[in-house]
């Protein structure tokens, strides 16, 4: 079998771009894995990256067309390419692929062996590829860059959205104290997550609400991120994976997530523990593709899209 059904872009643009269609069937390379996708996840802004369009991060690189996009999956290894020895064909596994390739909106798709991980038992495919981008996200901020340790206080802004839903229940499982910014609707929502105070940002200065916290995870930027340098206490960090902070003041940190075996292995012992649950807005079947990426745009999704392949 040389071809498979794939969601394609042959032009750079939005959902529009998109088609369902046959194309050919990867091969797995060295160091690489074949994956037989069940699931893939998609990420409001990710038709908009260069990297999804071209083989670097920054802009600078050259177009590679026709891509694939969706960065998250869940799936079965059907093929282990040459000096592979962790991985074997009927694994169930899951992970984060590097932006630069074609993802995972495919009946199949090539992995670098090293970045996958098995996937939690205790998760479908679709609930495992709700979790590598946003929770690696999550878990690289909180822990890798801010410095998280139990006792910490951590101001958590988007606290209801993909990545902010997650890091809360990361922050309180590794003993944080954790508040949230979410809107009205949303505030129960993150109450059960964990969080010990939701501030309503659209009725509440969270300035005028929260002091002394040790960490901040901006997912919003903009003037969310420069009135949050109020909240910190000295030696604090505020980390955004939405735009580099002031850089006249100090503890700022701004990252782009990375593919990440150990990561995602700490998540599964999180989900295992029961202490970390994946949300999921809706299942949408490989061949709607591009209505699930127009569909990111709505307002008040509670989790992550996910397209069902298999």
């Amino acid at each position: 079998m040389n071809t498979m059904h794939a969601v394609r872009g042959h032009r750079r643009g939005g959902p529009e771009q998109l088609t369902y269609e046959v194309a050919p069937r990867p091969v797995a390379g060295g160091g690489e894995v074949l994956v037989a996708v069940r699931s893939a996840s998609i990420t409001l802004g990710e038709l908009d990256w260069d990297a999804t369009w071209t083989d670097r991060l920054d802009g600078d690189g050259s177009l590679r067309v026709p891509v694939i996009p969706s960065k998250e999956m869940s799936g079965v290894v059907a093929e282990v390419g040459p000096g592979v020895t962790d991985w074997a064909v009927g694994d169930e596994v899951y992970g984060l692929i590097p932006f630069t390739r074609d993802g995972a909106a495919a009946e199949f798709t090539t992995v670098p062996a090293a970045v996958l991980a098995a996937k939690p038992p205790s998760l479908d495919h679709d609930h495992a590829a709700a979790l590598p981008l946003a929770g690696l996200t999550a878990w690289q901020g909180l822990v890798r860059h801010g410095g998280l340790r139990p006792g910490s206080r951590v101001l958590v802004h988007g606290g209801s959205g993909g990545v902010g839903s997650l890091a809360v229940q990361i922050g309180v499982a590794l003993g944080a104290s954790v508040i949230a910014t979410a809107t009205a609707e949303g505030a129960d929502f993150v109450r059960a997550l964990g969080a010990d105070q939701v501030v309503d940002y659209r009725l509440q200065r969270f300035e005028d609400h929260v002091r002394d916290v040790d960490l901040v995870l901006d997912t919003v930027g903009g003037d969310t991120q420069e009135r949050s340098w109020q909240v910190l206490r000295p030696g604090g960090v505020l980390v955004s994976v939405v735009a580099p902070p002031d850089a006249s003041k100090e503890g700022g940190v701004f990252f782009v997530v990375e593919p990440d075996r150990a990561g995602l292995e700490e998540l599964s012992r999180l989900v295992a523990d029961g202490r970390l649950v994946p949300r999921v807005d809706r299942v949408v079947p490989l061949e709607l593709a591009a209505r699930a990426y127009a569909a990111l745009e709505e307002r008040h999704r509670r989790g992550k899209i996910v397209i069902e392949v298999s």
